[in-house]
């Protein structure tokens, strides 16, 4: 069996409108990619410990969407995207929006997500940039990191069982 760590990610902001998270997984990449493209795998990790996946909708195709929702004790929280880069299992780009605020669409991210395999491991880099300081600065007091590193803790998880 594969030992997985908990809570190693790394948050830093290179820049006003960024912020960067870094991550080792326990897993090759094709398995870390796997892991986070396929709806029924995502179900399984991307809630970490806050509720439940209700939905992982993935059209993994330059142009397609995809949407994630789930259910945090009976509050629905949905994010949605489109892909605008695909080259597996390597690099991932896409846009992300959080659809509880108003005008959503006016506060899209792009998120860069790089899977760089050695020795059977995989060290991955999620570069999300934002439309200003604020947008950055809102998702940072959100509790975002808590939340983050349950996720990538179960998607570690869930691409080391694979």
């Amino acid at each position: 069996m594969t030992t997985t760590t908990k809570g190693t990610a790394k948050v830093t902001t290179p820049a006003a409108h960024q912020i960067l998270i870094t991550r080792e997984f326990s897993a090759p990449a094709a398995l870390v990619w796997r892991a986070y493209t396929t709806p029924e795998l995502i179900k399984r990790w991307w809630a970490g410990q806050r509720g439940t996946v209700t939905s992982a909708d993935v059209d993994l195709r330059v142009g397609g969407r995809w949407r994630y929702v789930m259910d945090a004790g009976g509050h629905e929280v949905a994010f949605r995207g489109e892909y605008r880069e695909i080259d597996e299992p390597a690099r991932l780009v896409n846009t992300e929006i959080y659809e509880g605020l108003p005008d959503p669409d006016d506060h899209a991210s792009v998120v860069t997500v790089t899977f760089t395999e050695q020795d059977g491991q995989t060290a991955v880099r999620m570069l999300c940039e934002y439309r200003d300081q604020a947008d950055r600065d809102a998702v940072l007091e959100s509790g975002m990191e808590g939340g983050m590193q349950e996720s990538l803790d179960a998607l570690d998880e869930v691409a080391a069982g694979l």
